[in-house]
């Protein structure tokens, strides 16, 4: 009986993770309907923020059981995605949202509810298991989350913060957009594509839009410069081989943080010890001043080819397999 459960060996915070429980788990264990109702009550020690679905405690709902409650609310085979996963999987620039992200199977009939968002599908994929919770692969996280925002440029930093990270590879990227939703798609393939010619955030699409406007031939994105001796000197965001320069974009913003920036730092040391030329330029500069740019860009490329090219290899740059 319900009333010997202080009796038990197990809590019920070990039998249900996080303090969430199907409402019907709770009638297997003995406890009656009226008596979760009355701990649900207003004043009550429980709370109900979906219907069938049981917290223990009358407060605020952590992220975790946000989304256990989703979980509990869907279904055995549902799993975690969106902006969720995302935050889950280790990502930064995903949206701040208090929606619950959920996949289902197609077959199954859960529908939305409150901060529950039900999604059915024919490819659910196999989950990633994150702190107990089932969460869908960041590829996919990335694609379901993308497919229902309107910010191209917030897309591109999400897709380029994780690309850029090692946390996804860009293939896996390409094959949800292949096998997926086409509703709402348009912009994530956009970036998708975007990526596989080498653009990697939305700082690189506005420069390529200014680089295509200037009329210089032989323009590269991302391109990895080798020295005379075969080392590396880092990634070009953009590369003119026949003179060799280099278009470098500067922000803290596109290089993920303060780290980032310090490398980049580095990295044009490098260049300018081994001859290349490079321009800098900024986000802001390439978005609101192109004509300006275009300017600069066309100065820079007839004083780079006043002297002799240094002697620099270039190779088309992609992320590690």
């Amino acid at each position: 009986m319900w009333n010997e459960w202080p009796s038990q060996p197990q809590s019920l915070a070990e039998m249900f993770p996080g303090g969430v429980a199907p409402r019907a788990a709770l009638i297997e264990l003995g406890m009656s309907h009226s008596s979760i109702s009355r701990r649900c009550r207003p004043g009550g020690s429980w709370s109900r923020p979906i219907p069938g679905v049981i917290v223990f405690n009358n407060g605020t709902l952590t992220g975790e059981q946000s989304c256990r409650a989703a979980l509990a609310h869907a279904g055995p085979d549902a799993m975690i995605t969106g902006h969720q996963a995302i935050r889950m999987h280790g990502g930064h620039r995903m949206a701040k949202t208090d929606i619950v992200h959920v996949l289902i199977p197609h077959a199954s009939r859960v529908s939305s509810w409150g901060f529950a968002t039900v999604e059915r599908t024919i490819h659910l994929p196999e989950p990633v298991i994150i702190n107990g919770i089932p969460v869908a692969p960041l590829a996919r996280a990335l694609i379901d989350a993308t497919r229902r925002m309107h910010d191209l440029d917030a897309i591109r930093a999400m897709i380029a913060e994780a690309v850029q990270r090692g946390m996804c590879d860009p293939r896996d990227l390409q094959h949800e957009i292949s096998q997926g939703s086409t509703i709402g798609s348009a912009l994530p393939r956009r970036v998708v594509n975007e990526m596989n010619k080498g653009i990697r955030s939305a700082a690189e699409a506005w420069g390529r839009k200014v680089v295509d406007r200037s009329n210089l031939p032989g323009a590269e994105w991302n391109v990895a410069l080798f020295d005379s001796d075969g080392r590396m000197l880092g990634i070009a965001d953009c590369w003119w081989d026949d003179v060799g320069m280099a278009l470098e974009i500067d922000s803290l913003e596109f290089h993920l943080g303060p780290a980032g920036y310090a490398n980049t730092v580095e990295k044009h040391s490098r260049f300018t010890a081994a001859g290349v030329t490079i321009m800098h330029v900024l986000p802001s500069h390439l978005r609101d001043r192109p004509l300006a740019v275009i300017q600069q860009l066309r100065a820079a490329h007839k004083h780079a080819a006043l002297r002799p090219r240094p002697d620099i290899t270039a190779k088309l740059w992609r992320p590690a397999a």
